[in-house]
C-alpha cells in the first residue's frame, strides 16, 4: 500500500497496523491514558545491529513499552513512526539515542461559479498559452475525500495518466477502483491514527473508504481543478458553468478528515504518500492552531514537499477578525486568507413599520405569505437563558407558531437555528449578527424561509420587536445578483496576522475568493450539512478560507504548467508580487470587519490576480538551504532542524551570522524596538521576463508618523532571463509604543511589469 522497498517491511507495517487497530479498540474499551505521538528519528543514527529502519523503530518502541504498536512508519517526508504512548513512555523514548523529537499528535479542523470570471480566467488558453500541458499537472487535496460521480471529475478530453504517476484508487465498501479515471487519478484514505484515538469509524455515519460523506473535500478539490460543468447551480442560485481554477489538471484526493476531526499522524502519512505518488501541488484546507514549526506536522511535511519541488498551499483559518489568529504560517507554505467576489444572494427583510433591511439567503422552497407575518424575537419566546440563540428545544411553541423568529447568530450552526424554529412551529427565521460578526453576511441554504442580516440591522429588528405591540415582517428573496461593488472585501472570518511563531515573516501571504463559493458537493449530505436536511444537490455554496485555499492551489497548478521550471517559492512570489490592494478607483480593498481599508496583516500582498501572475517580470526565489538558514536565525537547534529537514548533519555554523531579514521573502515584516531605530532587509530578485530596467518606489507610515524606507540600489537592470540582482532596504523609524503597527509598500516598476511587496512594521 505504501510502496515500501522490501516485502518483509511491507508485511511488518501491515501487521503493525492491524495490531494497532486491535489495540485502539481495546484501549477505547478500557479508557487508558495513552495518546498518539509522532517520533522523529535520525535515520543515519541506526545501529549496525539492524538491517531495516522499521526494525530499529520497533525495537526503540519496545524498549519503553511492551503494549504499544507502531501505527505508521514515515520514510520520505520525515523519518520515524507514530505510536500510542503514555506520557512517561514518550518522555523515556525522547531520551534514547537516535530520537530527535517525540511530538504529541494534534487534532486539526477543516477551515470551512463565478470565481474564474471574477479572477479574469474566462479563457485559460489565452492567459496561459502552455495550458495544454496542464493535464500533466496533478493537484493533491487532503480533506474529507471525494464524491467521484460528480461531473466535475469527468475525464472527457484527457489523455493517458502521466507516466510517472504512482498513485492508486483505493477501494472500500462503497468505493470501487473504477471510480477513478483520467481526471480523478487517485483516491486514498488514512484512518489508522484516527481510529487509534477515537475507535473504529462508525460506518453507519461515514464511509471507511475515500468516499466523501461531508462535502468539504469534494468542494475543495473541484474548486482547485474541477472540469467545466454547464448548468451548475444550488437550488437555482448561481446558475451557470462551474469549473475549477485549473480545469485541465488532474486530481488526487487523500481522505484524512473524519467525523471526529483530522489527526496529524494521518495527515503526515497522507502527505508522504502524496509526494511519493507524484503530485505537483498539495492543498490543505485545514489547521490546528499554532506551534513551533518542528512540532507542526503540516509544516514538517510541507518542508520536505517543498524540497521536492511541490507547491503547498494552506488555509489561514476562520478565526478572524482578531489579530494573530492565523495558522499554517511556516514560510515554505503559502498561507491564504479569504475575500468576497462580486456575486451576492440578497433576501430583503420588510418590517411592518415600513423599514427595509438587506440580508442574504440561499433558501429555495415554499415562499412566505404575501401578507405580513407576525414577528417575534427568540429571546422573548423562550424560558432559556440561551433562547435568543435558538438553541435546540429553547423556544416556546405557543409563542413562535406561525411567526417569523429573529435568532441571534452564534454558538450553534446558522442553519441549525432554522430547524429549531421549524420544530417549534415557526414560519420563518431572520438570523441577526451580533458584535462578534458585525456586518459580515454569509448566505446559507436555509431549511425554512430565512435571511441573514448584519449587526446594525439586527439591532434595529430587536428594537422593533420590543417596541411594537404587533410586530410583523416578511422576507423577499431576490435570487442571484452579480456586479456587486465594492469587491473583493476581506471576509471578517478570515484569520489575520501577525505570525505568532515568527512575526518577522508576514502572513497571510495572499487572499483569494472564499465567500459564497459554488462547487461540487457530496451526494450523502444536504447543502446545510446538518442531519435532518434531506435535500440532495450536485453543487453547494459555502464559505471559508477552506474555499480560498484551493483557488490558490489551482492557480499554482496553472503556473506550474506554464512555467514548469519555477520552484514553489517562485510560484508564490509571482502570485504575491502581482496581487492588487486597490479597486480600480484607487481606493484600498476594504475589510468588512472594520469598514475601513484592509492592511497587510489582513491581506498579505493583496488579492490574487492570475492574469498578471503568469508574467510577473521578477521573482523572489528561495531554496531549501535558505530556509535552513532561516531556522538557524530563529535559534532552532540541531535536533529541531533535523526534524524538519531529515538531515541529521544539518546545523548552524558558529562562524556565520544568520538573520530572518535575509530570507528572500516577497514581503517585509519589520520589527522595531520600542525605542525605534534602523532595520535592514536584503533581497534578491531573478528576471523571468525580457531584458529591462526597474526603478523602485517605497513608502510606509504608522498612522501619520512616517517610516523612512531607503533602497540601495534604486535601479536594477537585467540583460537576460535568469539574471539575478540584489538590493538592501533600510527601514528607519522613531520610537513608538509597543504594539504599534505601520504599513506600506515597496514597488519595482519596469517598462512592462510592476513587482510589488507589502510592508508591515511592528514596534516590539
Amino acid at each position: 500500500m505504501w510502496r515500501r522497498g522490501e516485502r518483509c517491511v511491507i508485511l511488518a507495517v501491515v501487521a503493525a497496523a492491524l495490531l494497532a487497530a486491535a489495540a485502539a479498540s481495546a484501549a477505547a474499551g478500557r479508557g487508558d491514558d495513552r495518546s498518539t505521538y509522532i517520533v522523529h528519528m535520525s535515520r543515519s543514527a541506526m545501529p549496525n545491529d539492524f538491517v531495516e529502519h522499521g526494525e530499529w523503530y520497533a525495537s526503540s518502541l519496545q524498549s519503553v513499552s511492551e503494549a504499544a504498536a507502531v501505527l505508521y512508519t514515515y520514510d520520505t517526508l520525515v523519518h520515524g513512526y507514530s505510536a500510542r504512548l503514555t506520557r512517561a513512555e514518550a518522555a523515556a523514548l525522547e531520551s534514547q539515542p537516535g530520537v530527535l523529537l517525540v511530538n504529541p499528535e494534534v487534532r486539526y479542523e477543516l477551515h470551512t461559479t463565478r470565481t474564474p470570471e471574477f479572477l479574469g480566467l474566462d479563457s485559460t488558453d489565452a492567459l496561459f498559452p502552455q495550458s495544454s500541458t496542464g493535464s500533466d499537472v496533478i493537484v493533491g487535496v487532503l480533506d474529507t475525500g471525494v464524491w467521484p460521480e460528480r461531473p466535475s471529475y469527468d475525464d472527457a478530453g484527457f489523455g493517458p495518466v502521466p507516466a510517472g504517476w504512482k498513485g492508486k484508487c483505493e477501494e472500500g465498501g462503497d468505493f470501487n477502483a473504477s471510480a477513478c479515471n483520467k481526471k480523478l487519478i487517485g483516491a486514498r484514505f488514512f484512518l489508522t491514527g484516527y481510529e487509534a484515538a477515537k475507535g473504529p469509524v462508525d460506518v453507519t455515519k461515514e464511509s471507511r473508504s475515500p468516499r466523501d460523506n461531508d462535502g468539504h473535500g469534494t468542494h475543495t478539490s473541484s474548486t482547485a481543478a474541477g472540469a467545466a460543468v454547464q448548468g451548475a447551480d444550488l437550488l437555482g442560485y448561481a446558475a451557470g458553468t462551474a469549473k475549477g481554477m485549473a480545469p485541465r489538471a488532474r486530481v488526487a484526493t487523500y481522505k484524512v478528515c473524519w467525523v471526529g476531526g483530522c489527526f496529524s499522524s494521518d495527515i503526515l502519512k497522507a502527505m508522504e504518500v502524496a509526494v511519493t505518488d507524484g503530485v505537483d501541488v498539495l492543498s490543505l484546507s485545514l489547521g490546528g492552531g499554532t506551534a513551533d514549526y518542528y512540532r507542526d506536522s503540516i509544516a514538517v511535511g510541507a518542508f520536505s514537499a517543498m524540497e521536492k519541488g511541490i507547491f503547498v498551499s494552506c488555509s489561514a483559518g476562520n478565526a478572524g477578525p482578531g489579530a494573530a489568529t492565523l495558522s499554517n504560517g511556516a514560510p515554505w507554505i503559502t498561507t491564504v486568507g479569504a475575500g468576497t467576489i462580486d456575486r451576492d444572494f440578497p433576501a430583503y427583510v420588510a418590517l411592518g413599520n415600513g423599514k427595509n433591511y438587506t440580508g442574504v439567503s440561499l433558501y429555495s422552497g415554499k415562499p412566505l405569505p404575501t401578507t405580513p407575518v407576525p414577528f417575534v424575537y427568540a429571546g422573548n419566546a423562550s424560558n432559556s437563558s440561551m433562547g435568543a440563540l435558538c438553541m435546540s428545544g429553547s423556544l416556546i411553541p405557543e409563542k413562535v407558531a406561525g411567526k417569523i423568529v429573529l435568532c441571534d447568530r452564534g454558538t450553534n450552526a446558522r442553519v441549525q437555528k432554522g430547524f429549531v424554529v421549524k420544530d417549534a412551529g415557526g414560519a420563518g427565521m431572520i438570523l441577526a449578527n451580533t458584535a462578534a460578526n458585525g456586518e459580515e453576511l454569509v448566505a446559507d441554504a436555509h431549511i425554512i424561509p430565512g435571511s441573514g442580516v448584519g449587526e446594525k440591522a439586527g439591532n434595529a429588528l430587536r428594537s422593533y420587536a420590543a417596541s411594537d405591540p404587533n410586530p410583523t415582517a416578511t422576507i423577499v428573496f431576490a435570487g442571484t445578483k452579480v456586479g456587486i461593488q465594492p469587491s473583493p472585501v476581506v471576509a471578517a472570518f478570515s484569520s489575520r496576522g501577525p505570525n505568532t511563531v515568527t512575526p518577522s515573516i508576514l502572513k497571510p501571504d495572499i487572499i483569494a475568493p472564499g465567500v459564497n463559493i459554488l462547487a461540487a458537493w457530496s451526494g450523502s449530505v444536504g447543502p446545510s450539512g446538518i442531519p435532518g436536511d434531506n435535500r440532495r444537490v450536485g453543487f453547494n455554496i459555502i464559505s471559508g478560507t477552506s474555499m480560498s485555499c484551493p483557488h490558490v492551489s489551482g492557480l499554482a497548478a496553472l503556473l506550474r504548467a506554464a512555467h514548469p521550471e519555477w520552484s514553489p517559492a517562485a510560484i508564490r512570489s509571482a502570485l504575491m508580487t502581482t496581487a492588487y490592494v486597490e479597486y480600480p478607483n484607487g481606493k484600498g480593498i476594504l475589510d468588512v470587519a472594520t469598514g475601513g481599508p484592509a492592511t497587510p496583516l489582513d491581506v498579505g500582498a493583496g488579492h490574487v490576480d492570475p492574469a498578471k501572475a503568469v508574467d510577473p517580470g521578477l521573482v523572489y526565489d528561495i531554496a531549501a538551504a535558505d530556509y535552513v538558514d532561516f531556522l538557524c536565525a530563529i535559534n532552532y537547534g540541531p535536533m529541531q532542524i533535523a526534524a524538519l529537514t531529515k538531515h541529521s548533519s544539518e546545523g548552524c555554523s558558529a562562524n556565520r551570522t544568520y538573520a530572518v531579514t535575509a530570507l528572500n521573502y516577497p514581503s517585509f515584516s519589520v520589527m522595531f524596538p520600542a525605542a525605534g531605530g534602523t532595520v535592514k532587509h536584503t533581497r534578491t530578485v531573478a528576471n523571468v521576463g525580457p531584458p529591462g530596467t526597474y526603478k523602485v518606489t517605497a513608502s510606509a507610515a504608522a498612522g501619520s508618523t512616517p517610516i523612512t524606507v531607503s533602497v540601495e540600489p534604486k535601479t536594477l537592470s537585467f540583460t537576460k532571463a535568469g539574471e539575478k540582482q540584489s538590493y538592501t532596504v533600510s527601514f528607519t523609524a522613531a520610537g513608538m509604543p509597543s504594539g504599534t503597527n505601520g504599513f506600506g509598500r515597496l514597488v519595482w516598476s519596469g517598462d512592462h511589469h510592476v513587482v510589488a511587496s507589502p510592508i508591515a512594521a511592528t514596534w516590539t
